[in-house]
């Protein structure tokens, strides 16, 4: 499942390309990086649950935050974007 939810967020950011600003593209590849490492953090961990993905993805950025890696605008920016990845590539209920 973390696999098939990895590569729609991928997907997703992957369609940015053609038509995002350059704030968005930064983020998008920002985001490509923390998800990656998330992935196989959850793999390491035994977790396979979209929710527990998110967390580490959330984790990640925290720790990026604290160590000052983004600016107070690009954290915004960065935060939205994976939120509203993470949001259009939940699996839809039947």
């Amino acid at each position: 499942m973390i696999a098939e939810f990895e590569a729609r967020i991928m997907t997703l950011i992957d369609e940015m390309v053609e038509n995002a600003s350059d704030d968005e593209l930064f983020a998008s590849g920002y985001l490509r990086g923390h998800l990656t490492v998330a992935v196989a953090d959850a793999e390491a961990q035994g977790e396979h649950s979209t929710d527990g993905l998110k967390t580490l993805v959330q984790q990640g950025l925290d720790k990026a935050i604290q160590a000052g890696e983004l600016s107070p605008r690009d954290q915004v920016l960065v935060l939205g974007i994976w939120e509203t990845l993470y949001q259009a590539s939940l699996p839809e209920e039947k």
